[in-house]
């Protein structure tokens, strides 16, 4: 097969999937570009015409994931809420079923503890918190919450989150079989802000 033609067909989409996987399951430095190649059956020469070295196309994996959740987030925003849940509940409980549903890219966004990686993920996590908290204030600000709890209450609820994400992560449990137990912790969240109002 033609050089070009085995290029074409390995996409930047395949390489990216095949490295998130094996940096999750094996670890980033125990991976190389030979071995993801050798994954995905090509030479790893065939990696480098889309990517000049294991660094970047980890970053590449980093700025996919986030770009996804980000534009996810944007969209859940304009709609309107379903199943008896409000606008703010149904942010919370998208941004769960993208973590339960993506779980090698969850880990890689949010749970990597490589220093070196870390440094990868730091401004693309705060972009994301941003975007969240964004959307969650100008939920409490139509609602005529303070200032102050505009300031704090996104991140309580992020971390909320997260870490509901990250228990129930380690088994591999997707979102539909978890569901229930979603809404209630987010309802649960919620009730505070309700009985507030």
């Amino acid at each position: 097969m033609a050089r070009r033609a085995v290029e074409r067909e390995l996409s930047r989409e395949r390489i990216l999937e095949a490295a998130r996987h094996l940096f999750i399951t094996k670890g980033y430095r125990a991976i190389s570009m030979r071995s993801i190649g050798q994954h995905l059956g090509y030479s790893h020469g065939s990696l480098y015409y889309h990517f000049k070295e294991k660094a970047e196309l980890f970053y590449a994996i980093v700025m996919k994931d986030f770009n996804d959740l980000n534009d996810l987030l944007l969209e859940i925003s304009g709609k309107s809420p379903c199943d008896g849940v409000s606008k703010l509940e149904q942010l919370m409980l998208e941004f769960v079923r993208f973590g339960l549903d993506n779980p090698y890219q969850y880990e890689i966004m949010f749970m990597i503890r490589d220093e070196e990686l870390l440094s990868y993920c730091r401004s693309e996590q705060g972009r994301c918190f941003e975007m969240f908290a964004m959307l969650v204030r100008q939920y409490l600000l139509e609602e005529n919450y303070s200032e102050e709890e505009r300031r704090t209450v996104p991140l309580t609820l992020f971390l909320s989150l997260h870490g509901f994400i990250s228990y129930y992560i380690q088994d591999r449990i997707g979102f539909d079989e978890i569901k229930p137990a979603a809404l209630t912790h987010i309802k649960v969240l919620c009730r505070s802000l309700y009985s507030r109002v």
